[in-house]
C-alpha cells in the first residue's frame, strides 16, 4: 500500500482516539478518563482505555491491579516499540477494554529518546502505529496520558485525532495546558488531523464563574483564539475520590452503591456496621461525568456532520 494509502487509513482508524493530556499532575486526567470511559461504555459505546502511566493509577481507579489482567504496562510498551502487537485486557467492564500501564513502561522514555536520535520525530507515530490495528474494533479510544513527560506526551499527540485538557484552575494546572499548546502545534505539523476536543476544569465551584471565564481566556490565548471550556464541570469530593480507589469503583458504580445503602439511622438502631460508608457526594459527582460523557458526544456528532458544499470549515467549538 502507497504511503499516503496507509496514512489515510492510520487517520481513518484513530478518528475516535481523544488523548487526555496536561503537563502538570494533579489535575485529574485519569480520573477523569476512567469515568469518562465508563460512561461511554455504560451508554452501549465500546470503549479501549489506554494507560501510558507507570503509577498504573487507571488499574487501581477499575480494580483490576494485581489480577490476571494486569500486565504492568508489558504488552503496551511492546506495541509502542515494535516487538509485539497490542493485546488489551478485555471486559474490565462490559464494552471497557484497556491496555495496562504500570512499571513496565519505566524504559519508554529511554527508548523514546534513543530513536529520536536516530527516527527524528517519526518515532511520535509509534503509539499511533500501535493502536491503529486496533482501534476499529472500538467506538472510542481514549489515552491518559502521563504529566511531566513531554517524549511521552508527543506519542499521544502523534496518535490522537482529539485532545482533550482537563485543569484546575489554580496557575499550575494553567501553566500545564500552555505548555500542551505548544507542542500540540508542533505536533500538527505531523498529525494534520489533530484538534482541540476541549478543556475541562476539575475540581472547581460550580457557581464559580469569574474563575471559569478567566479559564476560558486563558484557554483562547493559548490555542490561537478558540476556547472551547466545557459547560460540565467536575467537582472534586475527597471522600468519593477515596471510596473510589479503595473499591475499584466508577463513580456511577458508587452511585449505584449508594443507593442500596443503608440508611445511618438503620445501621446506629440495630448495632450493625456494612464498613465505611459511600459518600452521598457521588451522586454530584456522577452527574458531573454524565454531563461530560453528553457534552463530549455533542461536540463530536457535530464535528463529524459532513460539511454543506461550499461553505468553509468552523472550529470544533468556539
Amino acid at each position: 500500500m502507497p504511503d499516503h494509502a496507509k496514512r489515510i487509513a492510520r487517520d481513518e482508524a484513530l478518528a475516535r482516539t481523544v488523548a487526555l493530556v496536561n503537563d502538570k499532575g494533579g489535575v485529574g486526567k485519569t480520573t477523569i478518563a476512567v469515568n469518562l470511559a465508563g460512561q461511554l461504555a455504560g451508554a452501549g459505546f465500546s470503549v479501549l482505555l489506554v494507560d501510558l502511566n507507570r503509577q498504573a493509577n487507571v488499574a487501581r481507579d477499575l480494580g483490576y491491579r494485581n489480577s490476571d489482567v494486569d500486565d504492568h504496562g508489558r504488552n503496551l510498551f511492546d506495541a509502542i516499540t515494535g516487538r509485539d502487537s497490542l493485546k488489551p485486557a478485555h471486559g474490565v467492564r462490559d464494552g471497557l477494554d484497556v491496555a495496562p500501564g504500570g512499571i513496565e513502561l519505566d524504559e519508554l522514555l529511554a527508548w523514546t529518546v534513543t530513536q529520536m536520535s536516530r527516527r527524528g520525530p517519526a518515532v511520535n507515530m509509534a503509539l499511533g502505529d500501535a493502536l491503529a490495528p486496533v482501534a476499529p474494533n472500538y467506538d472510542f479510544v481514549l489515552i491518559d496520558s502521563p504529566p511531566e513527560a513531554t517524549f511521552l506526551v508527543d506519542l499521544c499527540l502523534y496518535a490522537a485525532r482529539w485532545i482533550l485538557i482537563p485543569t484546575r484552575s489554580d496557575g499550575a494546572g494553567l501553566d500545564g495546558m500552555s505548555n500542551v499548546a505548544q507542542r500540540f502545534t508542533v505536533a500538527q505539523q505531523y498529525n494534520p488531523s489533530l484538534s482541540l476536543l476541549g478543556a475541562v476544569l476539575f475540581g472547581t465551584g460550580v457557581r464559580s464563574t469569574s474563575i471559569h471565564d478567566e479559564v476560558r481566556n486563558q484557554i483562547s490565548e493559548a490555542f490561537g483564539g478558540q476556547s472551547p471550556l466545557f459547560s460540565a464541570l467536575i467537582r472534586f469530593s475527597e471522600k468519593t475520590a477515596q471510596d473510589g480507589r479503595r473499591l475499584g469503583r466508577l463513580a456511577h458504580e458508587l452511585e449505584e452503591d449508594l443507593a442500596g445503602q443503608p440508611a445511618w439511622w438503620t445501621e446506629l438502631r440495630e448495632g450493625k456496621r456494612s464498613g465505611p460508608r459511600i459518600s452521598a457526594t457521588a451522586a454530584s459527582v456522577a452527574g458531573d461525568y454524565r454531563d461530560l460523557a453528553l457534552e463530549v458526544l455533542a461536540v463530536l456528532r457535530h464535528a463529524e456532520e459532513p460539511e454543506p458544499a461550499g461553505e468553509a470549515s468552523e472550529g470544533v467549538a468556539q
